[in-house]
């Protein structure tokens, strides 16, 4: 279904299927990547130039699965693309499919009534005016089996508060003011990351400080995120609470203490910071390796608390427990490693965007980065798994993050995952050989997900596939940065 504002179209939105080089599919150059707005769940999104019609701009095969979207260009509107989680089908009830029925109807009547007349309580004066609607709709696709997206446009005020009214589990995602060019991962850093994976093999020395990941720090840290210990007082880490921002201060100083030079990097007003952290190397280089978590969350609607025991807790306390070893071992790097955690992920990436925007303009060397998103939840009856992006980011990296699951950490169960998408995409876009690690080899099945339960004393919360996930990132970053130890250090 298209829905066009009133008025001549002034520019011409091209949604087509994810395709992992858009340069491939396109027959006139620069069509599609001079026009790019970015790729969001399984789908890329274009502006597409009146000279680029008059010619078949892309294969041919590609035709029947696109959609044309005639829009009239309104700089006081911004493009938000709305996109379903995949989920499991366990997670979609008659109250939660309700949900996404409303929110659309809501959307395509006038912007602000709910269907039946009910009132979103307490947002209805964030959305629109009685004059005017201040969201418009240009495309719904709701689909039975899920992966239903949508794109609105709405006034630049709204777009920090859309991630509380969508359905729980759907996510808002910015696209750019205008189109950009797209950036594709240099073969360089593809053969670079392709090198490490013909070449990499098992080190004892490796395995010893990644067993060296301590399960009860990690859970003393995942208590104290989400406030069950008593001690920190987060109610919520929503990137606008006061919780994030203690959070925030909490973590730079524990990555602190284990060496690290770290930088709360202010981005965008009223969010949080991230929290950026360096191990410079030994030696005289560039080369940056990075890894990375959200640290702020999403509670239910409704709720003021948003503890974020899985999303994202579990991927920042791997973090910290890849940053204790560090401290406790005293090894060096070869290559700088940052350890990162960001903010403005449920918003739409905002956090992770910026940085790697900035990364990019600083024309930074990273030649690896991985992300690590909802480590913790275990579903009843399958083995400890690790899933893979099924779309967006590097394959190499993938590939190579599996094969060092096989070495150091055999007990995953590794696979590909349709869930999408982390702040990998970020640097991804910015031509980042880039991957996300996540729980599972599948959708989404943790039925506390964007949820005021999302605590870590819960049924089917696993601190051990957390640990057994950390393991993998940091041999990872191990066998990609290099490193070296005391000589006289003893890991047992």
């Amino acid at each position: 279904m298209v829905f066009s504002p009133a008025g001549v179209a002034s520019a011409l939105l091209f949604v087509a299927p994810y395709t992992p080089n858009i340069a491939t599919i396109e027959t006139t150059p620069g069509c599609l990547t001079d026009n790019f707005y970015g790729t969001y769940g399984g789908r890329s999104i274009f502006h597409i130039p009146p000279a680029c019609l008059e010619t078949s701009f892309i294969k041919g095969s590609l035709i029947q699965s696109v959609s044309l979207l005639p829009y009239v260009a309104n700089g006081e509107r911004q493009l938000v693309w709305l996109q379903e989680s995949a989920i499991d089908s366990s997670l979609v009830t008659p109250e939660y499919e309700a949900e996404v029925q409303g929110f659309f109807r809501w959307l395509g009547e006038d912007g602000y009534s709910m269907g039946g007349g009910q009132q979103p309580s307490g947002h209805q004066h964030l959305l629109s005016s009685a004059d005017e609607p201040g969201v418009e709709l240009h495309l719904v696709d709701l689909q039975s089996a899920g992966g239903s997206h949508g794109l609105i446009a709405v006034e630049p005020s709204l777009v920090p508060s859309i991630e509380a009214l969508l359905p729980r589990y759907w996510k808002p995602y910015i696209l750019p003011k205008q189109p950009t060019s797209y950036i594709p991962v240099p073969k360089p850093a593809i053969e670079h990351v392709k090198n490490l994976l013909e070449t990499v093999r098992f080190d004892p020395v490796v395995s010893s400080l990644v067993n060296n990941i301590s399960l009860s720090q990690m859970r003393d840290d995942i208590r104290w995120l989400t406030g069950e210990d008593g001690k920190s007082g987060i109610v919520s880490r929503h990137s606008f609470a006061e919780g994030s921002r203690v959070a925030a201060n909490w973590l730079k100083e524990r990555f602190e203490e284990t060496g690290a030079t770290c930088e709360l990097k202010t981005f965008l007003t009223g969010f949080a910071p991230n929290v950026a952290c360096k191990y410079s190397a030994s030696v005289d280089t560039t080369s940056t390796v990075l890894i990375s978590g959200h640290y702020d969350s999403r509670g239910s609607f409704g709720s003021q608390r948003a503890p974020g025991g899985n999303d994202d807790g579990s991927g920042t306390v791997a973090l910290l427990g890849i940053a204790h070893v560090i401290a406790r071992s005293s090894l060096t790097f070869r290559s700088n490693v940052e350890l990162v955690a960001f903010a403005g992920e449920e918003q739409g990436l905002y956090g992770s965007k910026a940085y790697a925007r900035e990364m990019r303009e600083k024309n930074a060397n990273i030649t690896l980065m991985i992300q690590a998103d909802m480590l913790g939840y275990h579903a009843p009856g399958e083995p400890p798994q690790l899933g893979l992006p099924m779309y967006i980011g590097t394959p190499e990296v993938a590939q190579l993050v599996s094969k060092m699951s096989a070495i150091y950490s055999p007990e995953l169960t590794v696979g590909y995952t349709a869930a999408c998408c982390s702040d990998h995409q970020s640097f991804h876009e910015q031509g980042y050989a880039s991957t996300q690690v996540f729980e599972r080899a599948g959708p989404i099945a943790d039925p506390m997900y964007h949820n005021s339960g999302d605590l870590s004393e819960r049924p089917g919360y696993d601190l051990s596939q957390i640990r057994s996930i950390a393991k993998v990132q940091f041999a990872t970053l191990l066998h990609a940065a290099g490193f070296d130890l005391p000589d006289d250090e003893d890991l047992n």
